[in-house]
Order: C-alpha cells, then structure tokens, then sequence
C-alpha cells in the first residue's frame, strides 16, 4: 500500500503540502520505504510472466508407421564464429533518406561489389530494408561509402512484357531513335555495428535453450534463404518465393494468376536444425498489356466498356513499363484530361511525374493481388493449386535443387550443408473413437468416416411449429419437405407438416436484400398466431445476399432458429446433411463420444470441465477497414463435450489477440465474453462452477505465444475471480496451427497418410510440448496435419491422454459423419465468427479503401458493435 500511494503522488508546490493526507498508520509488520529502496521493492511484487512447458513425456499410443516428412536435414561445419549486425542507412546524393523498397539490394549488390577488399573480403545476408550481416565483422564499426548505379532503365526479368526483345517492343530502327544513354545515380551508404550473435547459441537452441541471440541466429539464416531467391528475381513474400516463369501460373479470372511458388525456412527440431521446403501459392495480377488486364478484371468485351473510376483505383501503386522509353514507373493516378487536350512528354526524365499512353503500357510481372477474391476465384486457386502426395513430394524436390543452396556464397561461408532427402520419421496411428447413436447402438467410424444410413440419432430433436420461407428458389417446396419428412422418420428426427409455405412476392425480388427479408417477415407473421420454432430458408442461389440480411433479423431480433438451403440437387445426401445440421440447431446430438456416453474421459468426466476454443476472422486481404470478429465457443451440459454455445464481439481491423474477454463496466457488471460461458455452463451442469478450463486457441503465430499466455489467459482468470474471488480453476491452454508448412507422406505408399496420425517427435520442439496430428482422411490434395502446442498445463495431462482427447474432439463435429482436421470447439468458433459476422453490411465500407495502397494501422477505424442474439437462440448451437 506504500508504496502504490507514494507513486501515485505529484510533487505539489510550496503552498500545496498541507493538502496531501497524513500517511496511513503503521500496523505490525508495515517496514516504512526509503526512496533509494522502491526500485527494488516494485520489482518484488511484479507478477511473474508464464512460460511454455516443457514436453512431459511422449505418447506410445497407437500403431506404429514409417514417414517421410518435408524437413530436410542441415549440419553446419562451425559454431565457433559469430554473425555481426550492421544497420544500414542509405541517402540520396543530396542527402534524403531513400525510402523506396526494392533499391536497397541492388545499392548493396554495387556496394559489394565496388568495395569488396575495403569491406574485408566479406560475404553479406542483407534484409533489403535496414539490417545487414557478416560472418565476423568487418574492419571498421563505422563505414560510409559512395556507391554509383548504372540504369539503362531496361530490365531482362521482364523480357517478353515491352522490354527490348519481348513481343511488344519497337523494332531494332525505333530502338536506335529511343535508345537512351545510361543514367548514373549516386547514393551514400553509412554502415553501423548493431549487435554480436554468436552461431554456438544455434546449437544451445537444438538442446532447447533458446535465447534472443539464437532466435536472431535463425532469423540471419533465413534471411540469407531470401536473399538468395531475390537474388534469382523471386518476388519474396516473407519466406516464400515466386519464379518468374510463365509455367507456375494459372489463370484464375479477372486479370489475377495464381504463381506457385515454395516456402523455404530453417527449424529447430529435436533430430537437429532442419530445412523445411513446401509448395506456397500466392495471386498475382496479370501481367502484359494494362487494357488487356483491364478488361479482364472487370469482364468487359473491349476498353470502351472499362469502368475507369474503378479502372484507377485498380491500378494504384502498381507497377508498368511505357514503350518506347522502357523506364518501370508506378502507377499513381490516371489523367483527368480527354485525349483531345493530353499532350505527353518524349524527353521525360527518370525522376519526373509524367503521363504515358494506356495503350503503351504493361504491367511487370510478379506484382502480388492483393484485394479479396470473388468465390469463383477463390474455388479456382483451391482446384489448380491442389497435388497429390507424390506430385507434392517431387515438386520440393525440384524446389530444392533449383534453389541451388549448395553454391550459396554465405551459406557456404557458415559452412551449411543441406542433405537432399526427406527426413523419414516415425508416426503412430490412434484408433478411432467408438460412437453412441441412437437406441444404445455402438457406431465405429473406418477411416475417419460413418454412415448414419439406417440409423437413429442419439438424441434426436422435433421440428415442429415450423415455416418455409421461399426467396424465389426453383423447387418443388412440397416435396422437398414431404422427403425432409422422410429421411426424418430414417433418422429418428420427427418432422411435422409446416404451419405455412410463404412464397416471395415476384415484384419483391428487385428490392434490396433487407427489404426482401422484411417483406418475407411480415408476411410469414401475418399468417401465424405466434412466431415460429424454425423456419426452413430456401435460396434462389448459394452464398445469396439475402443471407446476412435474413440470420440478422431471424437471430437476433426474433430469435428464430433456422437453416438456409440453397437451390442445390436435393438428394438423400443432401437430406441426411441438412438434418444433421437442424437437429444439432434445435438443441438435438447427432452422436456422442462412448466414453462421453459412459463417462470416462481422463481428467474431464470426473472434474466439471470447460473446453473453451477461440478464434478471431479477419476481412479479406486489402480489406484494412472491416472490423476483425472474436469468437468464443464453450461446450455446455458437462459431462457432455460435444455440445457447446457461442459467444462473439467485433474488436479493431487486423487485431489477432482477442480484447474482450474479461470486460468490467462497473464494480459488479462484465460485458466481456468469457462471463457469459462460465454462467450458461454453470447453468446447464447442475450449477457446477468448472475445476478445469481447456482453451484451444486458434490463428497465433509462435511470436503471439507470450501475449496468450500473459495477457489473454490473464483476463479469463480475472473474468473467473469477478465471478467469485475464491474460485482457482486449473487451465491448460493448447495452440491449434494449420497455416504452417510442414507435411507427411506415406513411406512407400502415394496415398495420404490415415486419419489419426500423430507425430511428437524428431521434427517436434526440442523442448517444448507439440505434436502433429492428421486427424481426417485427406481425400483430395496432400493432407495438411495440424500442429498443437501446449503452452499450459495446470490440469496435468499426461501425453497420450491429451493427445487422445483432440483426437476425440475431432469426432464430436455435429456437422458432418467425418473427423475433421482440427478440434470441433476451433472449428465452431471459426463458424460462429463468420455468420455473425454477416450481420453487418462490411462490403460497403471497404469499397473507398485500396487494395494496393497498403493497410491502415490497426485500430485507426471505429468499430462498430454486433447485434446481440435474442434469448431464445443464445444458447443454441446456432451456427452449426
């Protein structure tokens, strides 16, 4: 208390000592602070910071089987030297700092090359931006030197796209009259000593004590990964790279190409440091003629159609050359002169602004699209980009021959040599769990699969007092829910006749989508004596506009379950589907885990357990200003795991921690989203408080692990203690990845790996607790596995008993008769998140803001708060 009062003092004025208060009284115990002792004592009380566990132990459940995996082994000669940090400064001749990307590395390249023995005969790994490195240091801690770039504005990278040469360009007479003499430009380069990084902290790394210096270590290696690519003309998107080959590319529509390219970036592993390559894939837009492109973004027949309002935010900041002048120049604007008054310059010179002739220009090529993809582009990057295993596995390995590591100047200098075979591993196999259906029968999935064929739901819910809404959709409504009926009777569901099929007034279909969803409304209430228990949804078309329009006024202001069918081939299938999903909606279960059913979860079905999964959705790429949407899903009814509620907030754009779980507006009232969770399981289990709190935590990189830790799992337990001060439950807090790259293949076999593989060791941490598993059947594509880190543990799972318990949770999915690849509570946030998301009408407000113009920083934007669901459907599962 002292202390905390005296820092919390102003040093007042002569006259202002008489208005302090009287220090508190002394009780027994109380030491009164000296000045000179506070800094010490503030540090006493700091609160500890939580640090990722250790690896307990490994799991030996499951059947054994060989791997190969994309990890290639790496040995470095020698540990004994040391990477030396240098900042970079570069400046124009008259002395302005040179903001432009991409002139640093050619500046450097000069630099190397000119003054090789004044910089020691040193090799370089330059990040393109303000970071340089050198094996041992160079003569001098400061250096500046005066570098001179010859241009002559031509470029081979872009050969065939209006450089001299490629189709397009003038022919060898009209080169002559342009040909233009080279251009010099100056630069001073000031180089300073920043830090020492010993390489043996590599090697403390691989024994799993990693440390600043061994993360900056990691972080040279693959920097020189990427000055290599740039080296070859790659576009570099962090550590993936792009060659400019015509071959890589597919053409998705509208002027955008999907360009496969590899990721290629150094691990540390518990078999040593490795080399992981996979295949990457990012859009790029097309290059060649700007009218082409033009009208092929925006699917007109010829450039009198093009839209050039849209045409000139399209084009910001992207990149052309102009015939005949060759010179690359970026795109800031276009002219608002008729062609009648604009008059263009032949002698422009490099430095200037100036106007060229749309018709003469062309877009460079690997210049990444960076706006949202329309669905259809969207299905056409997943179909072209897909391989099977084989395929994958003999692209990295041209990857790796290709990239040539082996000549690699630096690397050779560290003394890295990379082994070109896949690392082969062993895996396990775990059993799938035993399922409970309806009438006590047992259900055992084979190859992560079942069929609920003839069989009866476990506990099947009734669709009754019920309506059919039609949004102009081409079916025969009677029969589809004669047939619903039907497959209901098969499946143990109960279906009956609907009160009322509301057919959407043909004049109403012109009208906007909110105003189509009140009209239906209205109609549908005029016809009933009290509202619906569910309302069956038919859609003219798949992802229609009507539908954010229409859960936004059935959730949240009616509170009316639902379910949206688009104008699909209806089938059994499809039936079975679409009632999987109602019953789970309408407070049903499809199936049950056995050992839910019994219960005998370890550690879960004898302590009240929580399992919480969290995710935050953010807007397209490009879209910088739509609010990112946090989700929270907790499962319900313990010992049950398989039902669960939803909780979702909007927070700022781009943001990925989440801000809003533990949110006090006043001494006894929290609007956060943790609060609600703990008091509906409370609720629903028997007025049981949870012991146990389980968080699966998806879409953090490992440099967000800190922030998991001590700040998010911080405001959980600060919800916990404004519920009641007394209450310590024990967590365990899991990472789920999927956006990593690494990959298993069946030694021997070209299929996929089966469902259930798990992978803790070789390629795993060498220290902490993670695993991989491949949970579903991978039955297009190379299966991608799932990587789990366990960053907390108080609950104390042993190995095998968590990594059966994400196995089991990847069968308690209520949407489908398939495992899935990642734990269902991860799964349903995800879900959560984006329908709620489609609540509010985002689109418009990202139209203003340019796809190429870079992103606005985080939080820049008001973000505008979600409706809340109405009571009635808060505690469904709703967004199954």
């Amino acid at each position: 208390y002292n202390v905390s009062h005296f820092l919390q003092m102003d040093s007042p004025g002569a006259d202002g000592a008489d208005l302090l208060p009287p220090p508190p009284p002394l009780t027994a115990g109380d030491v009164p602070l000296r000045v000179d002792e506070l800094d010490t004592k503030i540090v006493k009380v700091q609160k500890s910071r939580r640090v990722q566990v250790a690896r307990p132990g490994f799991a030996r459940k499951g059947q054994p089987i060989q791997l190969l995996t994309n990890h290639f082994k790496v040995n470095i000669g020698g540990v004994d030297g040391d990477f030396y940090h240098y900042s970079i400064a570069l400046f124009y001749e008259d002395d302005r700092p040179v903001d432009g990307k991409g002139i640093g590395r050619k500046v450097i390249d000069k630099l190397h090359e000119t003054y090789d023995t004044e910089l020691g005969g040193k090799h370089f790994a330059y990040d393109g931006e303000k970071s340089l490195f050198t094996l041992g240091s160079l003569p001098q801690n400061k250096l500046e030197f005066t570098v001179v770039l010859e241009d002559s504005g031509s470029s081979k990278r872009t050969a065939g796209n209006g450089s001299p040469g490629g189709s397009g360009s003038p022919n060898g007479s009209d080169r002559k009259r342009f040909r233009r003499p080279y251009q010099s430009k100056s630069f001073k380069v000031q180089i300073s000593y920043a830090a020492k990084i010993p390489m043996k902290s590599i090697a403390s790394a691989l024994r799993g004590q990693e440390s600043e210096n061994s993360q900056e270590a990691y972080r040279v290696l693959d920097i020189i990964l990427r000055q290599n690519a740039a080296k070859k003309g790659c576009l570099l998107v962090r550590q993936s790279f792009f060659h400019d080959n015509p071959r890589n590319f597919c053409d998705l529509g509208g002027g955008v190409l999907g360009c496969r390219g590899f990721h290629s970036s150094f691990r540390t592993t518990q078999g040593g440091l490795s080399l992981n390559i996979d295949v990457s894939t990012t859009m790029i837009v097309q290059p060649g003629p700007v009218v082409d492109f033009l009208i092929a973004n925006q699917n007109v027949r010829d450039p009198y159609q093009i839209d050039w309002a849209k045409a000139k935010r399209t084009l910001k900041n992207l990149r052309i050359k102009a015939i005949p002048s060759n010179m690359e120049n970026k795109i800031t604007g276009l002219s608002e002169l008729p062609c009648n008054q604009q008059t263009f310059s032949l002698k422009q010179r490099r430095d200037e602004n100036g106007d060229e002739p749309t018709e003469l220009c062309t877009l460079v090529s690997l210049q990444r699209y960076t706006k949202a993809l329309s669905t259809l582009q969207r299905s056409s990057l997943v179909e072209k980009s897909r391989q099977k295993p084989e395929e994958r596995k003999k692209a990295l390995s041209d990857a790796l021959n290709t990239s040539d590591y082996d000549t690699d100047p630096m690397l050779k200098a560290v003394g890295v040599s990379i082994s070109p075979n896949f690392t082969q591993i062993e895996g396990r196999v775990l059993s799938a769990p035993k399922l409970k259906l309806g009438n006590g029968e047992d259900l055992f999935p084979r190859n992560g699969r079942w069929n609920f064929r003839n069989k009866k739901l476990v506990m099947p819910a009734k669709v009754e007092r019920w309506a059919i809404a039609n949004f102009s959709a081409r079916c025969d409504v009677q029969k589809l829910w004669r047939d619903l009926a039907r497959m209901g009777e098969q499946m143990g569901v109960m279906v009956e006749d609907p009160y009322v099929v509301v057919d959407e007034n043909p004049q109403a279909r012109r009208a906007p989508p909110p105003a189509r969803v009140e009209q239906m409304l209205e109609q549908m209430m005029a016809k009933l004596p009290a509202a619906p228990k569910f309302v069956l949804c038919l859609f003219p078309e798949r992802n229609s506009n009507i539908y954010g329009p229409w859960k936004k006024r059935t959730l949240a202001d009616f509170g009316i379950i639902n379910q949206c069918l688009g104008n699909t081939r209806v089938n059994d299938q499809l039936l079975a589907n679409l009632l999987l999903k109602i019953n789970a909606k309408l407070g049903g279960l499809n199936s049950l885990l056995a050992v839910e059913h019994s219960p005998s979860i370890p550690l879960v079905s004898k302590v009240p357990t929580i399992i919480l999964g969290m995710d935050v959705s953010h807007g397209s790429p490009g879209q910088s200003d739509i609010p990112s949407i946090a989700a929270v899903v907790s499962s319900r009814q313990w010992p049950l795991i398989s039902r669960y509620r939803a909780a979702v907030r909007t927070q700022s754009p781009k943001v990925e921690m989440l801000d809003s779980l533990f949110k006090p507006v006043s001494d006894t009232v929290d609007e956060g989203l943790v609060r609600e969770l703990l008091l509906d399981f409370y609720t629903s289990s028997g007025k049981k408080k949870p012991d146990h709190i389980i968080i699966f935590r998806d879409g953090v990189s490992e440099s967000q692990f800190n922030q998991v830790l001590n700040i998010e799992l911080d405001q959980i337990i600060e919800a916990c203690k404004f519920l009641d001060e007394k209450w310590c439950p024990k967590f365990t807090v899991i990472v789920a990845q999927k956006n990593h790259h690494t990959k298993f293949f069946q030694k021997g076999s070209p299929d996929n790996v089966p469902p259930g593989t798990v992978i803790d060791s070789q390629i795993c941490h060498p220290r902490h607790n993670d695993f991989y598993m491949c949970a579903h059947a991978g039955m297009i594509g190379t299966t991608r596995p799932v990587h789990y880190h366990v960053l907390f543990d108080e609950i104390g799972f042993s190995a095998d008993d968590l990594q059966e318990l994400v196995h089991s949770l990847s069968y308690v999915y209520q949407r489908s008769s398939t495992a899935i690849s990642v734990v269902a509570p991860i799964f349903y946030a995800h879900l959560a998140a984006a329908q709620v998301g489609k609540f509010m009408k985002f689109d418009e407000m990202s139209e203003t803001s340019s796809g190429h113009a870079g992103v606005t920083s985080a939080g820049s934007v008001p973000v505008p708060a979600l409706p809340r669901l109405h009571e009635n459907v808060s505690s469904s599962m709703y967004f199954c």
